[in-house]
């Protein structure tokens, strides 16, 4: 009964787009160690709750990071670096906290199947990795290492255990490369990490149930369309070293 209060009032939360409460209903279903259901529900839930706490301060950051590039005026741009730092700061705390809960509640049970280990080693990779983009070079290269060696052991784990067409294991690799582009700077291990999941996935594509096959589908395109971009992205490069080079 109380599981299915919290989880009820989550719910609720989610409808009136109030995030934090969402946080707070589904931290205590995961501390009061009530399993999350492995079909997925509950567990999701737990993703979206955070996803969007900390997705308004992303798009937060990105929006004074782009304010500040255009100002001239040394006053303005130190008020919009102090404002920076501060919505970094959240960022941080709330990511840390997730990372936290993942490692002391849920990573460390017995009863995890390995859908739910992908998913979560997955989270903390996402969470790393939303730290790494808001952090000062001397520290950004902590996080972005801490957000490769969960996503390198997620990958490792799903591409032993699932099918290469399940919507989890998509979805890993689909991160896991924006995290090689954006992250490490690295288009070419970028494109070839999306490159082999999309490759895979079309093999075993006919073999999906019906009820993964539009989120499997969906995140294919995703990442064909990345790859067409760092595609796209390798051959400026290229031209522009041939140009050099001729200069």
């Amino acid at each position: 009964p109380e599981k299915a209060r919290l989880v009820e009032s989550a719910r609720l939360a989610e409808q009136a787009e109030r995030y934090d409460d969402m946080v707070e209903n589904m931290k205590k279903v995961v501390k009061k160690e009530l399993k999350l259901l492995s079909e997925a529900p509950e567990r999701n839930l737990l993703s979206v709750a955070f996803k969007n706490v900390v997705g308004a301060r992303r798009s937060s950051w990105r929006v004074i990071s782009s304010i500040k590039q255009k100002e001239e005026e040394e006053k303005k741009v130190k008020l919009s670096e102090a404002y920076l730092t501060r919505i970094a700061n959240e960022i941080e705390e709330i990511c840390i906290d997730v990372v936290n809960l993942i490692d002391t509640s849920l990573l460390c049970r017995d009863d995890l199947d390995v859908e739910s280990k992908t998913f979560y080693m997955k989270m903390k990779g996402d969470y790393y990795r939303y730290v790494a983009e808001v952090s000062p070079q001397d520290s950004k290269s902590g996080f972005a290492d801490k957000a490769n060696k969960a996503y390198d052991e997620a990958y490792t784990l799903c591409k032993a255990e699932m099918p290469a067409s399940h919507p989890i294991r998509l979805g890993l690799a689909l991160n896991y490369s924006v995290f090689y582009y954006e992250i490490l700077a690295e288009c070419s291990a970028a494109r070839t990490i999306a490159q082999k999941a999309f490759d895979d996935a079309i093999q075993s594509i006919d073999e999906l149930p019906p009820n993964t096959y539009k989120d499997s589908t969906l995140i294919m395109q995703l990442l064909r369309d990345n790859i067409t971009l760092w595609s796209s992205d390798m051959e400026d490069d290229d031209d522009d070293s041939a140009q050099q080079q001729k200069a």
